[in-house]
């Protein structure tokens, strides 16, 4: 066991429990379109249609949501939001045995599950940098990082071995235990994090500090950059995303275990980007590491629609081992970053702020990729849509981030428009 592990109790609970709930949300990103497809028989639209109601709400909430992270206490936010999701996942076989689950209710399930894991996120983001010291920051995101794409390939296998095995509604059950355990973790933490600084006689109106989270990331060169790398980025990620599903079990045809199995595979680059990450990172400088794990490496999506059954699967396998390497790897230096860069009061405005741009292209991309398949073709779909994965980062070569070495740890006079601040009120530069 490492360091961080053997010394830090909170932390390893906190990870037990984030691991948990990726297995569980790694399952759903399988069982769920599977429901749609082999129980309710939707369209590639409606399967899109299905996968943006689950991302949806960071449009919807998240700017809110990153100001009531920085007002109250983060831990029984997440522990709210995880109780909910556990009972929203377990609804779903309930209703399915009564006859009563159709696509409506399975959208509105994905929606309210969005909307649970956007009040997790925002919280567990602002949460991190209370509990662990500086020093043990960036050793905690790689292991989380880590340890969630490893759950995510588990969950992706058991995902579609539960959906060949007992069905696809009942696979969800699986998510519901995971979010069980990690509601048992959270509760499980003593560590009693301080009250928010600022008293709430001082507090401002809810939309004068959404406007400070946006003024924070609009007005800084590197937040930035970032934030429309992310938005792009995440648009065309989801847009192929979307499809895969349908695209492994129509065009491809290949049962439900297998399409599990070969995420699963996929997955596995997330694991390498996690372990590569910091020693790539010490020899080339975070900002150079980002270029290479956000344009070099997703680079091999373009393999993904030339998949076919067969041996012309493992095209499948090494394009989706690239993506996750470098979504993964490309995280854990943008956390670290931003856990360093940003003032503590602002960090739940600024997580939130960068998720509503970042996140909130997800949705479009889910019925951009849906759209796409219905009127061309899921092939054709998936050729448009994995192409833009390594063109977005090509945003990152007109940005500050080429010209460094490494990403700053705290903002400078250089780094913000005249115009913007980027500093809470009342607060010293």
């Amino acid at each position: 066991m490492s360091g961080l592990l053997r010394r830090h109790r909170d932390f390893r609970l906190l990870w037990c429990g984030e691991t948990a709930g990726k297995f569980g949300a790694a399952v759903t990103t399988v069982t769920l379109p599977l429901v749609a497809v082999t129980t309710l028989r939707a369209d590639p639209f409606a399967v899109g249609l299905l996968s943006a109601s689950s991302w949806l709400p960071w449009l919807l909430i998240g700017l809110p949501v990153g100001v009531w992270v920085d007002r109250l206490r983060r831990r029984p936010l997440m522990v709210g939001s995880a109780a909910a999701s556990l009972l929203l996942f377990t609804a779903v076989p309930v209703l399915a045995r009564s006859g009563a689950l159709d696509l409506g209710l399975l959208t509105t399930v994905a929606l309210l599950t969005g909307a649970a894991a956007v009040l997790f996120q925002t919280a567990y983001s602002a949460y991190l940098p209370t509990l662990l010291t500086p020093d043990d920051q960036a050793e905690g995101n790689a292991k989380l990082h880590g340890s969630a794409s490893a759950a995510q390939i588990a969950g992706q296998g058991a995902g579609g071995l539960l959906a060949q095995l007992a069905g696809a509604v009942n696979g969800l059950l699986a998510n519901a235990a995971t979010f069980l355990v990690a509601l048992l973790c959270l509760l499980g933490i003593r560590h009693r994090e301080p009250r928010p600084t600022t008293p709430a006689r001082a507090r401002r109106s809810l939309g004068a500090e959404i406007a400070e989270g946006l003024r924070l990331v609009a007005g800084d060169r590197w937040l930035r950059s970032l934030t429309l790398f992310g938005a792009t980025s995440n648009l065309a990620l989801m847009g192929y995303q979307s499809l895969l599903t349908v695209f492994l079990v129509r065009e491809v045809g290949l049962a439900p275990g297998a399409v599990g199995g070969l995420l699963a595979l996929a997955g596995t680059g997330g694991i390498a980007g996690a372990l590569a990450v910091r020693r790539t990172a010490a020899r080339l400088g975070t900002a150079r590491a980002m270029l290479l794990y956000e344009l070099a490496v997703p680079a091999t999506a373009l393999l993904i629609p030339l998949t076919t059954r067969g041996p012309g699967t493992l095209l499948f396998v090494v394009g989706g081992f690239g993506v996750s390497a470098g979504v993964v790897a490309g995280n854990i230096l943008k956390v670290g970053f931003q856990q360093r860069y940003c003032p503590p009061p602002l960090l739940g405005r600024l997580v939130a702020s960068s998720a509503f741009l970042n996140y909130g292209t997800l949705p479009l991309g889910a019925l951009l990729g849906g759209a796409l398949g219905s009127a061309l073709g899921v092939r054709t779909a998936l050729w448009i849509t994995t192409a833009g994965v390594p063109l977005a980062a090509l945003i990152l070569l007109c940005s500050p981030v080429r010209t460094v070495r490494d990403l700053p740890a705290r903002p400078t006079d250089r780094t913000t428009d005249r115009t913007a601040t980027a500093q809470p009120a009342g607060s010293s530069s």
